[in-house]
């Protein structure tokens, strides 16, 4: 019997993003129905496809018999008593189906019967049966279980599938994670605030399967809010594969305005002249943004009040740890306590924002030109942790200029995606004048031969750069409508 399996599935069975998946269908390198796979059409576009390879037997047996660490096994498999009522799951739909082969059992013994009878009397009986015994004989005689069907079993007890409607996008919720938590890191948009089960924004309705609470709530369901099958997506997690009803943020119109009183958690030296600032609000409440956006820092020191805006280098998906990347500047307040050591751990940071519409097309899965000067890369990054996190992005090719000696402050990152991701790559330019390396990015992509047209341009910079490096861009074949520029 086939079986049919999504994208989320199919992508974590061959160990590939969603998106490459979307690309060889479009090419009919990949045959689907009505969004799904076959099994056996996965096995044939991935012959080296293998049980051994997907690595999810493994990772159970090395729980099981290596003495790992507490935090390792949450990583890995879901509560025990998760865990326990998916192979009870499984156990009612081995038990059904083997009520059901038994039926089906006792029906073709009684077929084979009556037609031994028949054939005694009629040649064309005799060669039908004959036909039937030689069917049942193969089929018997094949593996007991097909190694897909194997590997999607034991995915259904380390991982359960959520379904978003009405957008129809999945995800996978695995160890300990949150339905909530597990959305974000996979670049899900979903509304939530406190993340702990205190204000109810993240309440969304359960329309099929089975969720656990996981942790403590004091936000109060009704009754009947209750009964239709709402739930805090913040504090619950997927016992069983399972669709829930739920808006999802479309663009920066649909986040709302936010003023937090975060902590500097950490002050990093990224380079001479570049640091990393590490802010952390408060548990009860997290900045919803979108990657790409920027936010207002306020500080007070001894030199007085500042405010500035800086973009967010962090990913949606941790939204508790914000990243900034500050760069030594004159005129820049927040740069001047960095380097003076005046804005150490523990001192408090306002947070008003976020701002912007930097940001991706929640809807495309376009590949990515990303082109950056200096600390333009800060949005870049998180754009790209954002779109990797969601795997529904085919390819990525970043830009990156440096002005100054200390420019690529983040090159081993770069260096890192590229050896994690086939479908990642990266150029690092120098240029003293910000100007002139604009025109060096723009023949760089040009040469790249990357269909301009066909892809979201996002631009991110000194306006000394942003402005040519668009113009040029747009000239090579970059639509006005898919390119996004950020001045900075």
């Amino acid at each position: 019997m086939s079986q049919w399996l999504n994208l989320a599935r199919a992508a974590q069975l061959a160990g590939v993003p969603r998106g490459t998946l979307q690309r060889m269908i479009g090419a009919g390198e990949l045959a689907a129905f009505d969004g799904l796979i076959d099994a056996a059409e996965l096995l044939r576009a991935f012959p080296q496809l293998k049980l051994e390879d997907a690595g999810l037997f493994e990772k159970v047996a090395r729980i099981r018999d290596e003495s790992f660490g507490r935090r390792v096994r949450e990583r890995m498999l879901p509560s025990q008593e998760v865990l326990a009522q998916r192979l009870f799951a499984q156990g009612q739909e081995l038990a059904d189906l083997r009520r059901l082969v038994q039926a089906y059992h006792a029906l073709v013994v009684d077929a084979q019967a009556r037609l031994g009878e028949l054939a005694a009397d009629d040649r064309r009986l005799a060669g039908l049966k004959g036909m039937l015994d030689e069917g049942l004989k193969r089929a018997l005689g094949a593996e007991p279980a097909d190694r897909l069907d194997a590997m999607v079993n034991v995915m259904q007890v380390i991982s359960a599938q959520v379904t978003v409607l009405p957008s129809g996008r999945h995800f996978l919720v695995e160890g300990n994670d949150s339905i909530l938590q597990a959305g974000l890191k996979a670049g899900m948009r979903f509304a939530y605030g406190c993340g702990t089960g205190t204000c109810g924004l993240c309440k969304a309705r359960v329309v099929s399967g089975e969720v656990r609470q996981i942790q403590h709530s004091d936000y109060p369901l009704s009754e009947v809010e209750k009964q239709q099958g709402y739930a805090l997506l913040c504090t619950h997690t997927a016992v069983s594969d399972i669709a829930v009803e739920t808006l999802e943020a479309r663009g920066p119109g649909d986040i709302p305005a936010q003023d937090i009183v975060a902590t500097v958690r950490a002050v990093e030296t990224l380079a001479p002249d570049t640091r990393l600032l590490h802010l952390q609000t408060p548990r009860t409440n997290r900045l919803r943004f979108l990657a790409g956006q920027s936010v207002t820092l306020g500080i007070a020191d001894a030199n007085g009040d500042a405010t500035q805006t800086a973009a967010l280098a962090s990913c949606p998906c941790d939204e508790r740890n914000l990243h900034f990347h500050i760069a030594r500047e004159e005129a820049s307040p927040l740069a001047q306590a960095l380097f003076a050591d005046r804005l150490r751990p523990g001192a408090a940071v306002s947070v008003r924002g976020p701002s912007g519409d930097f940001v991706l097309d929640a809807d495309s899965a376009r590949p990515l030109v990303l082109v950056a000067c200096d600390t333009g890369f800060a949005p870049i990054k998180s754009l790209l942790e954002h779109a990797m996190a969601g795997e529904q992005v085919e390819a990525f090719d970043l830009y990156w200029l440096a002005t100054r000696a200390d420019g690529h402050y983040l090159a081993n990152q770069c260096r890192a995606w590229a050896a994690a991701f086939d479908n990642f790559s990266h150029r690092l330019l120098t240029d003293a004048a910000p100007g002139a390396g604009a025109w060096q990015v723009t023949e760089a992509v040009v040469a790249s031969r990357r269909e301009l047209a066909q892809c979201d341009v996002f631009v991110a910079g000194p306006a000394e750069f942003v402005q040519p490096a668009v113009e040029g861009l747009q000239g090579a074949g970059a639509l006005p409508g898919r390119t996004r520029a950020l001045v900075l």
